[in-house]
């Protein structure tokens, strides 16, 4: 179970995950040591996972957002996700229920990225079909978990 302190530091650092222990220390009300424990700690647990800078995918010319579902036959969801989850394209893929096996969220800078990576998909063995979406605005990409 995770404590109020941790919580307390989680929240300072999806603020800006650069702050110094003393600066996390000094707003939440505590000592640095406490807090670099506690961080070791989450650290440890594999509640934090890593310190990425968020990219913006426009600034490096990733203009087009796909999401794609996939159906998987053959028993083989987890090998074939795996496989398409070498492509550095996407960012992201997931089991769900319905009518799909799998979705895929993806970000290409050309239709022809995009074309070449659904017909990669649909290449794979056990893949049966996709149905593409094409992202036409972000409303909403949070990439922090509000705790």
């Amino acid at each position: 179970m995770i404590e109020e302190l941790e919580l307390k530091i989680v929240r300072s650092l999806n603020q800006n995950s650069r702050k110094s222990f003393r600066e996390i220390a000094k707003e939440i009300g505590t000592s640095a040591p406490v807090v670099i424990n506690k961080i070791k700690r989450l650290e440890e647990q594999g509640a934090i996972k890593g310190y990425i800078p968020l990219l913006d995918p426009e600034y490096f010319g990733f203009n087009l957002i796909a999401i794609v579902g996939i159906r998987i036959s053959g028993g083989k969801l987890i090998e074939t996700q795996e496989k398409i989850a070498e492509d550095s394209h996407v960012f992201a893929i997931y089991d769900v229920t319905g009518e799909w096996d799998s979705i895929v969220i993806a970000h290409f800078k050309s239709r022809d990225d995009l074309n070449s990576f659904i017909k990669n998909v649909l290449s794979q063995k056990y893949v049966d079909r996709t149905v593409t979406h094409i992202v036409l605005n972000v409303v909403k990409d949070e990439r922090k978990l509000i705790v």
